[in-house]
């Protein structure tokens, strides 16, 4: 096909979403657009992430500017670069966020965004296996979602601690009320990852008026005065251009969304003119916003002998691991990033947590291919605020689509984010050195007992921190000034054109953005069909 009537560029969690909805209507001709590859011998099997993390053949494998409060550290910035986007690289947490998220940037003027207003989309994207309510759950839906039961005597120790320190059992945090501890729910099925690739491209693939294209770098979109009417990429080393009568929608991701409008000359225009770019609409807020979770990451020696991966999944123990794979499809290869997580109040009457914390039953050491099992026997814990203040940005530094844009976070910036990243790790340090705890002689190696000023624990965490890979916000919905599309993701002042995907987040959600962004995702796919 030469002429569509939909274009996606990105086929990542929102993009394989909306190109799977659009071209359910074999009268629709649509074209999605990927820049990376069609797959990897490492993205179905779960822990393989640990695999692609530092891959390029995978991952776009951005970075952050060094700033004071990384002590000048450049910050990774995995991306996924293959059909699935960062669902296929990612942790595998599913974590759509609380209703106070939606509600409030429904309060902000983004009508159709209530937590009563995106529901219906979750519930739909979603086959959830677990027990929960029906009234918030979802069945039969692409995403496969299960809910794993406290296993292990390490991960029953944390659950016994939590609620010595007041902090409940959630069996569904995805349910009525998001407070509590719990396994974490998890887009895996049978020892299988659920990316957006699997669940919805696959099936959609086979539809002969969707066109899939791998390896096609998107480079400009293609404007006729104040009309978006298709896209220039790359791809094995020639340019094309492509057209569409209807719509292009961006779901390129809170990095590469941004990029992409401001190489076609829509954004600042001193930034656009300064790098010889054309100034096509001035659109200010276009990559502003950029918010993350940044998320130390307390360490615990554990004494005790066989609790932890590092004791059970080295050597001849990861053959082990394995082939309990291969049999039943359970263990370290089918085990999400952080198998365990609590939110949590920062401090009593709030209406909602705002902390989260996150265990990995094992120490993991960096390397260039990525994070390996350490010899030493520990337990990790991060720990940090969930919805952070502080904003960032993401822009363009050549005229050339294929350089990296600069991206500055600005993390704890906000004053309030440093404070908060202080109670979470407090309340991390209560929980293991509750009693229930004991039993596996834990030690604490970072921050170090020593580090107990507030002071002291964020010089370490400025020294240390990373981020969950939850970048949002470059492309923000709303109507004040710097917003870049409005409540139905239409880019302000260009016709034809919308951005789907978590760069339209007004504020960043309570936890994960994987589930939040295939919910935008299929939201947009319907508002584009209703005209």
């Amino acid at each position: 096909m030469t002429e569509y009537d939909f274009i996606v560029v990105g086929a990542g969690s929102a993009g394989a979403a909306v190109a799977y909805r659009l071209s359910a209507d074999p009268r629709h001709k649509v074209l999605l657009l990927e820049a990376g590859v069609a797959d990897s011998p490492y993205t179905r099997i779960p822990v393989l992430y640990a695999k692609m993390i530092a891959n390029p053949a995978v991952n776009w494998l951005y970075s952050s500017e060094p700033e004071a409060n990384t002590n000048g550290r450049r910050i990774p910035v995995p991306r996924g670069k293959l059909l699935g986007g960062s669902s296929a690289i990612n942790g595998l947490a599913f974590v759509r966020g609380q209703a106070q998220d939606f509600d409030t940037w429904a309060q902000l003027g983004n009508t159709g965004w209530s937590y009563e207003d995106v529901l219906p989309f979750f519930k739909r994207m979603e086959d959830y296996r677990g027990d929960g309510d029906d009234r918030y759950r979802g069945h039969g839906g692409p995403i496969r979602v299960t809910n794993p039961p406290p296993a292990g005597p390490l991960l029953q120790a944390v659950i016994e601690a939590a609620a010595q320190v007041g902090i409940r059992h959630n069996p569904d945090y995805n349910g009525a009320q998001q407070d509590g501890i719990a396994m974490s729910q998890a887009t895996i099925f049978r020892g299988w990852r659920m990316s957006t690739a699997r669940c919805y491209l696959d099936a959609a693939a086979k539809r002969p008026n969707l066109h899939i294209v791998t390896g096609a770098h998107t480079e400009a979109l293609l404007l006729d005065g104040k009309r978006c009417i298709g896209v220039r990429y790359s791809t094995g080393g020639a340019m094309r251009e492509v057209r569409c009568a209807r719509e292009v929608v961006v779901s390129a991701g809170s990095i590469n969304s941004p990029q992409l409008l401001e190489l076609s000359g829509i954004g600042q225009p001193e930034r656009l003119k300064a790098l010889g770019l054309p100034v096509n609409h001035a659109l200010p807020g276009v990559g502003e916003n950029l918010r993350d979770h940044y998320a130390p990451r307390t360490r615990w020696i554990v004494g005790a002998k066989g609790m932890t991966y590092n004791d059970t999944a080295r050597g001849l123990g990861l053959v082990s691991q394995a082939m309990r794979w291969a049999m039943f499809k359970d263990g370290l290869l089918s085990m999400v990033g952080a198998p365990m997580r609590a939110f949590v109040f920062s401090r009593e009457g709030l209406a909602a947590p705002d902390l989260l914390l996150g265990w990995v039953p094992m120490f993991t050491e960096a390397t260039p291919k990525g994070p390996k099992i350490s010899r030493q026997a520990g337990f990790t814990c991060y720990a940090h605020p969930m919805r952070p203040e502080s904003r960032g940005s993401v822009h363009v530094t050549a005229a050339d689509a294929k350089s990296p844009p600069a991206i500055s976070f600005n993390f704890l910036s906000a004053a309030v984010d440093a404070e908060l990243t202080v109670r979470a790790i407090r309340i991390a340090r209560s929980i293991m050195t509750a009693p229930a705890m004991a039993p596996l002689r834990l030690t604490e190696q970072a921050p170090g007992p020593e580090r107990q000023t507030d002071e002291a624990i964020i010089d370490w965490v400025k020294a240390t921190a990373e981020t969950t890979y939850h970048p949002v916000g470059t492309c923000k919905m709303g109507n004040d000034p710097m917003a870049v599309v409005d409540a139905r993701l239409r880019v302000h002042g260009i016709a034809g054109l919308r951005v789907a995907d978590a760069s339209i987040m007004p504020t960043l959600t309570s936890g994960n953005t994987n589930a939040p962004s295939i919910m935008i995702g299929e939201k947009v796919a319907d508002m584009i069909l209703a005209g």
